[in-house]
């Protein structure tokens, strides 16, 4: 790909200059808000800014594991706890990272080694089956620093959210891949079905956010699916795939709709009289994006997963716009950027209330700009238009690019300010659980470098300005 000048007309503050080759994916950004130059090497980003922040930081040498309880700007650690969604989610980041450096993909003179992150992987995964694992093969939702698990809230008991079960399965699955560790690999197949029998028996918890009893969740197959997609590449197995093709199906008969089956909803309601309500109103374009990839990677992947999605007579087009859908639902006109939720007709989410905590959340934190919708609409657009040469989510991909990294990165050598209100400025707050996260940022990255880059590539759609 040449370089070239790429302008983005909606946002005042910033022009870009970008050109990502195929082997170094270097971007250069002019902001003109800050009134400085940056080049950005994706590859020197991940591994030199995010990744080398995170060995640096994070690591709990004593115990295992990693501290994740940081202020948003990382600079204060609030608490030693240690949530179990963020340690699995840690455990795989630290397997792909190592199989990534293994692979050449690291910049000459990176700190970030095979033996660092497989030396910490073993760790956490040692802390993770030492404190965090129960004999039903769910996890304890939160451990103080040593690996004693507690009760988040009395009386709630240890096993509080199958979102946790499901990122301790991937980061096994992970590091059984990359270790060759058939046991390991087959613990992560127990926790996953585990998680999937509760799911399926409608005894599942999902903190930080119960679902209300009226609505489904898209976020439980679409964990199930990623989750899936990874032990089966560990242990290729027909259990592990029938999840994946099971969460397809679900999928693609539960959670769509609109014209051409593109609208893919949040919380469908069970039942009749609460339709017009803001629950089954309102949308997630970040979280419809992730899951999208995940399906790409599960139809490559698992054959059974294809089948089921070929089953519903479902294919690229689909795909490609229902992404299409949530970027142009979810694109904030004004001040550029993902909104976190929005009405099914797009601006802010409406509609009859429930006085359910999770409603309070949407209506409280829509406009917020948000880490990992970014990060992870970055992967998507990249992937698809790549993939299924889509030039309108080739463009996505660039205005994403433009804006992503003219907000988020803290600076040379730090990690991202990962959350921020509307305009683009910090805040002060905590979304899901109280940490920093090191998960969706690292991951998209090592995705990313990973992928020939997006081209403007003739699709078949008409050229126009995305979101427009």
């Amino acid at each position: 790909m040449s370089e070239r000048d790429i302008r983005n007309p909606t946002m005042t503050e910033a022009s870009c200059r970008v050109a990502i080759g195929a082997a170094a994916r270097r971007m250069r950004c002019r902001s003109i808000e800050a009134d400085r130059k940056c080049d950005v090497d994706l590859r020197q980003h991940l591994f030199d800014d995010v990744l080398a922040w995170w060995l640096t930081r994070g690591p709990d040498d004593q115990y295992g594991g990693v501290f994740t309880c940081w202020d948003n700007r990382g600079v204060r650690l609030l608490s030693t706890d240690k949530y179990t969604w963020s340690q699995g989610r840690w455990l795989w980041l630290l397997a792909a990272a190592a199989d990534a450096v293994r692979r050449g993909s690291a910049p000459d003179g990176s700190a970030v080694t095979v033996e660092r992150c497989l030396t910490e992987a073993r760790s956490t995964a040692r802390f993770l089956r030492s404190g965090v694992v129960q004999p039903d093969h769910s996890t304890a939702y939160v451990t103080d620093r040593a690996g004693t698990a507690f009760e988040p809230s009395p009386g709630s008991g240890l096993s509080t959210s199958v979102f946790a079960d499901c990122f301790v399965a991937l980061g096994f699955a992970r590091l059984a891949q990359v270790e060759c560790d058939e046991e390991l690999g087959a613990l992560a197949e127990l926790i996953l079905l585990s998680a999937g029998a509760r799911i399926g028996d409608g005894t599942a918890r999902t903190e930080p956010y119960p679902v209300h009893p009226a609505f489904a969740s898209f976020a439980l197959p679409m964990i199930q699916l990623g989750t899936a997609t990874e032990v089966y590449r560990a242990t290729s197995s027909d259990a592990s795939a029938q999840v994946a093709a099971g969460a397809v199906r679900a999928l693609v008969d539960r959670f769509r709709g609109g014209d051409n089956g593109a609208d893919l909803y949040e919380q469908p309601p069970l039942r009749d009289g609460v339709a017009d309500s803001l629950l089954a109103r309102h949308r997630a374009p970040g979280h419809a994006l992730e899951c999208l990839w995940f399906l790409v990677h599960a139809i490559d992947v698992v054959p059974a997963a294809a089948r089921a999605l070929q089953d519903a007579a479902l294919g690229p087009e689909w795909i490609c716009e229902s992404a299409r859908r949530s970027l142009t639902l979810g694109w904030d006109d004004e001040h550029g950027g993902l909104l976190r939720y929005v009405d099914v007709d797009g601006g802010p989410p409406r509609g009859r209330l429930l006085d359910d905590p999770y409603e309070r959340l949407v209506t409280e934190t829509w406009d917020t700009k948000l880490w990992w919708p970014h990060a992870e609409a970055l992967y998507t657009t990249a992937l698809l238009s790549a993939k299924y040469m889509d030039s309108e989510l080739s463009r996505w991909y660039e205005r994403l690019l433009r804006y992503t990294f003219s907000v988020f990165p803290a600076g040379p050598g730090q990690e991202w300010i990962q959350i921020r209100d509307r305009t683009g400025a910090p805040l002060d707050r905590t979304v899901a659980l109280p940490v920093k996260d090191p998960f969706h940022i690292a991951r998209a990255l090592l995705l990313l470098i990973d992928l020939e880059p997006p081209e403007h590539c003739g699709a078949s759609r008409p050229p126009h300005e995305p979101g427009r």
